[in-house]
């Protein structure tokens, strides 16, 4: 039984370990071919956006906002694909019931 606990606190470490590199790691959303990029962390928190001058026209702003909301929903779905890869690689596949993922 002992075996069981000690493999249970391994996983355990390991998944604190794997979660804190997730968190530390920079994704970068994009849209307009790169002219506007938007810099997040692995806890879907944005830290930066940089806008190519050529796409700030005060004439379509709504342009320049469908824009950087697609560069954030870029940045959203490699946090979540490398969220999800992290969880494949810990589990080795094993399906979680609800409530058990991250």
């Amino acid at each position: 039984m002992s075996f069981n606990m000690k493999a249970l606190q391994q996983m355990q470490a390991k998944m604190l370990k794997m979660q804190e590199d997730l968190q530390n790691t920079t994704f970068e959303g994009t849209s307009g071919g790169g002219a506007v990029a938007v810099s997040l962390n692995g806890k879907f928190e944005i830290t930066a956006i940089k806008l190519d001058p050529e796409v700030v026209d005060p004439a379509d702003v709504s342009m320049l906002e469908d824009l950087i909301l697609t560069a954030c929903h870029d940045g959203f779905e490699k946090v979540a694909d490398a969220t999800a890869k992290m969880m494949t690689a810990l589990t080795g596949g094993l399906k979680l019931p609800p409530g058990m993922g991250f």
